[in-house]
């Protein structure tokens, strides 16, 4: 491709960033701490943490969790927590520690959160008290030795009127039923970590700072090792995408994806950690009339989101008065934004819906537009230092215009699945080339389009379900005989789960399997829709088709 894509860069973003600009996130954070000591961090209902403060936060968390809990460089804590002030805290002071982070989504259930925490072998978690229901139930079974959790409270203090209490336990596995022998305010722990030595643990680039965990055609889901370098490169990249767009130290940044989601974890806490912004933490967005309340406190510069997010807001009451004076980016990326969502967004706020992509193993960063470029359909250009190829199912390039498997190589590409050679072996190729799963093309002017995806993957509001992983829990109850799992289109999420079943019980109903899978599903994961035939398309080798079952499916409306 000779790299077409750069003829069409904004003015001032460079062909290639230099990763080893930072040696770790700890440097890069360390930095914007010092730098914007004074000027507010984070905001998360109705407190505000300045970037001094923040840093010190961090540092007592850390000498607790090297002191107080005894963990060592590469023990891996799972962060289990929606955007509450906690989160930022944890993840600094967890990587000064010398810790690996597996981000958690709060709504697992047991038996997904036990895949993750035995599979990442974490030693402690960071959960919100509301979930720990859910890790009782399985903790015998893994490894973690440390459980701290917050409660939500109104009237809570930080010091004295915190909005999140934070309990520190230590779990003795040698107890039957793991009694909790011991606990601890988080104020406490802070306060023990004020005075106690925090040692420091040099990291590099070839630390894992993340396992990012992501599902695959097998149902199960994968840790993906992001590095040091792979996190420090893509913050690089989108901040040289940025460029004259942001304004150090005066820009205010809107949180609504959750922090653990690679997306918001990259292109909202990091970047604009960088570059000494404000954020605003969006604890619930599903909330929206509290959510629309939340944007009318804010003259606010940037927003990150899914197309299912804006298309709420532009739905909800008081949104159009909201104050978008100071809105200059807005970033959607996760799934596929719309073309009507697009134009209505630009429409209420003025500005444009800039679409970029990418996924887990990529840190998230791959392809972005320029901002300002009215929607084009497109996923954008190939970001600094990121190669895009369009190959063959051999593996061989193609060229302008022809369709294949979108591949992506750059200093952001994962190093591979946690304990999974063989998984990683299916996805990298020749030259740290990795194999997205994505079909699309690339046009003459270097913008990247998706045309469909290789595998199966059902997209709920930017959120990845794998039919192998539903299609297994439905198959236990004992009235279905055979089940498949494909993606209906739908007008408020994009695209939900539906199950074709074949039954065995003729008596067995739509509510009772749903009921059946929301019991060992995350909510998004949950089946929406189901269809008893009686049979299944098949090959002629027995693989049930499921593009005939998509066929079938009423189409979302226009």
């Amino acid at each position: 491709m000779n790299k077409i894509w750069l003829k069409n860069y904004p003015a001032g973003v460079p062909a290639q960033i230099n990763p080893d600009e930072y040696p770790s996130l700890q440097e890069l954070i360390g930095e914007a701490c010092r730098q914007f000591a004074d000027l507010p961090a984070y905001t998360s209902m109705g407190r505000t943490l300045t970037y001094g403060e923040y840093a010190k936060q961090a540092e007592y968390f850390a000498a607790w969790l090297q002191q107080g809990a005894g963990l060592k460089k590469g023990d891996r804590i799972a962060l289990m927590l929606p955007n509450v002030l906690q989160y930022p805290i944890a993840l600094y002071g967890a990587m000064l520690a010398g810790l690996t982070i597996v981000n958690t989504n709060p709504l697992y259930t047991a038996r997904e959160l036990e895949h993750q925490l035995v599979d990442s072998g974490a030693k402690a978690i960071l959960i919100l008290e509301n979930f720990a229901h859910t890790l009782d139930e399985v903790i015998e079974r893994t490894n973690v030795e440390t459980v701290i959790t917050t409660a939500v409270g109104d009237r809570l203090g930080w010091p004295k009127s915190a909005l999140v209490n934070l309990v520190v336990r230590h779990v003795r596995k040698q107890v039957p039923n793991w009694e909790l022998p011991g606990s601890v305010p988080f104020n406490s722990a802070l306060e023990q970590g004020r005075y106690l030595q925090l040692t420091p643990v040099p990291l590099t680039h070839e630390d894992i700072a993340f396992l990012q965990y992501t599902g695959g055609t097998t149902g199960v889901a994968k840790g993906a090792m992001l590095t040091h370098r792979n996190m420090v490169a893509n913050v690089l990249q989108s901040a040289a995408w940025i460029g004259s767009e942001a304004r150090p130290g005066k820009d205010v940044v809107i949180t609504a994806l959750p922090l653990y989601h690679i997306f918001a974890l990259t292109a909202n806490w990091m970047v604009f950690v960088k570059f000494g912004a404000h954020g605003i933490l969006i604890a619930n967005p599903r909330d929206f009339p509290s959510f629309v309340k939340e944007l009318k406190k804010y003259r606010f510069s940037y927003m990150s989101g899914v197309n299912t997010l804006f298309n709420a807001l532009l739905n909800t009451p008081g949104f159009e008065s909201v104050d978008f004076s100071e809105l200059r980016i807005t970033l959607g990326g996760g799934m596929a934004v719309q073309k009507s969502v697009a134009e209505h967004w630009k429409k209420v706020t003025g500005n444009v819906l800039t679409q970029a992509w990418g996924l887990t193993e990529t840190s998230p960063g791959a392809c972005i537009n320029p901002f300002g470029m009215d929607f084009n359909g497109s996923i954008g250009l190939p970001i600094p230092s990121t190669e895009i190829s369009i190959r063959d199912d051999d593996g061989k390039e193609l060229g302008i215009g022809e369709i294949g498997e979108i591949c992506v190589r750059g200093p952001q590409v994962m190093r591979g699945y946690w304990n999974r050679p063989d998984e990683t072996a299916k996805v990298m190729i020749e030259e740290g080339l990795l194999r997205t799963g994505d079909i699309g093309r690339i046009d003459d002017e270097g913008f990247v389009y998706i045309e469909d995806r290789k595998k199966d993957m059902i997209l709920v509001s930017g959120f990845n379900v794998y039919p192998n992983e539903v299609e297994s829990v439905a198959a236990t109850h004992p009235g279905v005989l055979e089940v498949a799992a494909v993606a209906q289109p739908d007008e408020r999420s994009g695209e939900v789960v539906a199950l074709f079943v074949v039954r065995k019980d003729p008596n067995l109903t739509e509510q009772q399997l749903i009921d059946h899978c929301r019991a060992e599903l995350t909510g998004y994961k949950v089946p929406k829709h189901v269809y008893f035939r009686n049979e299944l398309p098949k090959t002629n080798v027995g693989k049930i088709l499921r593009r005939a079952l998509r066929d079938e499916l009423p189409k979302a409306p226009k």
